[in-house]
């Protein structure tokens, strides 16, 4: 197999008007979320006690919910409204409500208005929640069968370099002498340029134009569940993306303390073992259509989930050997006997995690009901949003029953190879693929 003709072929996506206004809009969607979540953790940090009576942890926490939150009250309807209308118009309008929405974020941020900001994340999740459902069904319309992979690909590792970008210069940016002023001039340009982009996406036409609107989130919400479980596969496939946010929030969550309790590094420690996390998650992202060869192959996610296990138990093994009292910077950690084994870890975990995240996400729209595809998709951001709830539940039980963080990282990778052996024995499928492109590929 001809490595530079795939990679040539994936990244000739990027060259089309059927592909490239979308990423970029998608993208810089994402890259402003994340600076405007950031930036206001850090100003909730740092500057809390002097903008709110409320204590710090709280507000942090409180943040959080309040940017999940709309995912579960408003993707049903949502999904209803993404398949039964244009979706282009639809997109520029939902980047219309960014742009709007972050006018009002510039002036909170310069005033001081904690609670409008926080008001306006909750805002940013509900934008974020009508956009998902349209960026997802969106793909199949435009690209072939053969070209899922890649798509999909390209649109998983740009959303995490976004996540990463945008988280560290949201907390350079606003660590300035006049921080709130440059995010909240930096919200508004990404905003207006992710809408002009959005004017370049090809019209899209609904596939269920006469589509009844059921208004009723909780009804409309066991609709899609129930249809997502008329079909196995998509329904296994959907927890199995559901469990990547799981098992991914959990590391990204507890890292900086991880960082701190474990391995006796500082914030620069933190910042490298996320960036390599990142990078190794677009890394496998890409290396996917290569892999599976221009096609939706299953047998990827069983070899992500056996690299996810082993990796992540092997987190846990690796403890460097530090003699320096206090934290260390990055030179220092660098230094330390086994320091390499875990930044080794922290890329391959991310690797493995785009192997298998991928290829589930152009199985689902691949075997969904084209006519039916943003509802499937909303439905999967309601158990997105679920599972990464409950991994900040089990996190905070078991860390305060006196589990470490490092055993924690044990833990989901233990948990990691069960939920895969339970999805492949239900499943076959998955399997067979993968004993098939093992062959393949020796």
């Amino acid at each position: 197999m001809d490595t530079n003709n795939n990679s040539h072929h994936q990244f000739r996506l990027l060259g089309q008007r059927r592909f490239l206004p979308f990423f970029v809009t998608q993208f810089l969607g994402a890259f402003n979320d994340n600076i405007f979540k950031n930036a206001l953790i850090i100003l909730i940090a740092f500057h809390g006690a002097e903008l709110s009576s409320i204590d710090t942890n709280t507000l942090t926490n409180l943040s959080a919910g309040l940017f999940i939150l709309p995912f579960f009250m408003f993707s049903a309807t949502a999904g209803q409204w993404i398949d039964r209308n244009e979706k282009s118009g639809l997109i520029r309008n939902i980047k219309l409500l960014e742009v709007l929405i972050m006018l009002l974020a510039a002036y909170a941020l310069y005033k001081g208005y904690l609670y409008m900001l926080m008001a306006l994340l909750f805002m940013m999740g509900s934008q974020s929640t009508l956009f998902g459902p349209a960026k997802y069904s969106y793909i199949p319309q435009h690209l072939l069968d053969s070209e899922l992979v890649a798509g999909n690909a390209l649109v998983q590792s740009g959303t995490f370099i976004a996540i990463l970008v945008g988280t560290m210069l949201g907390g350079v940016l606003i660590a300035q002498e006049s921080g709130r002023e440059l995010v909240a001039v930096t919200l508004v340009g990404i905003a207006i340029a992710g809408y002009i982009a959005s004017f370049s996406i090809p019209v899209t036409p609904s596939l269920k134009p006469d589509l009844k609107i059921n208004w009723n989130p909780f009804s409309e919400t066991w609709r899609n569940i129930a249809f997502i479980y008329r079909d196995r596969t998509v329904f296994l496939s959907v927890l199995g993306i559901s469990w990547f946010w799981f098992l991914g929030a959990t590391y990204l969550v507890q890292l900086p303390n991880y960082t701190k309790l474990v391995l006796g590094g500082n914030e620069q420690v933190v910042t490298l073992l996320l960036t390599l996390f990142t990078i190794g998650i677009g890394v496998g992202s890409l290396l996917c259509n290569w892999l599976s060869g221009h096609k939706v192959e299953s047998g990827l996610v069983p070899f992500g989930t056996i690299g996810l296990t082993l990796f992540g138990v092997d987190l846990y093994l690796a403890q460097p050997e530090l003699v320096h009292t206090g934290l260390v910077g990055v030179k220092i950690f660098l230094q330390a006997d086994g320091s390499f084994r875990v930044l080794s870890d922290m890329l391959l975990i991310g690797v493995f995690g785009g192997f298998y995240i991928v290829p589930l996400f152009a199985l689902v729209q691949q075997r969904s009901e084209k006519t039916h595809l943003s509802r499937v998709i909303a439905g999967n951001n309601i158990f997105n949003a679920l599972f990464m709830v409950l991994s900040a539940v089990m996190a905070i039980i078991l860390l305060r029953s006196g589990m470490t963080i490092a055993q924690l990282f044990l833990l989901i990778a233990l948990l990691n190879a069960a939920v895969g052996v339970y999805i492949y024995a239900m499943v076959p499928e998955f399997l067979t693929r993968f004993l098939v492109w093992i062959r393949f590929r020796s």
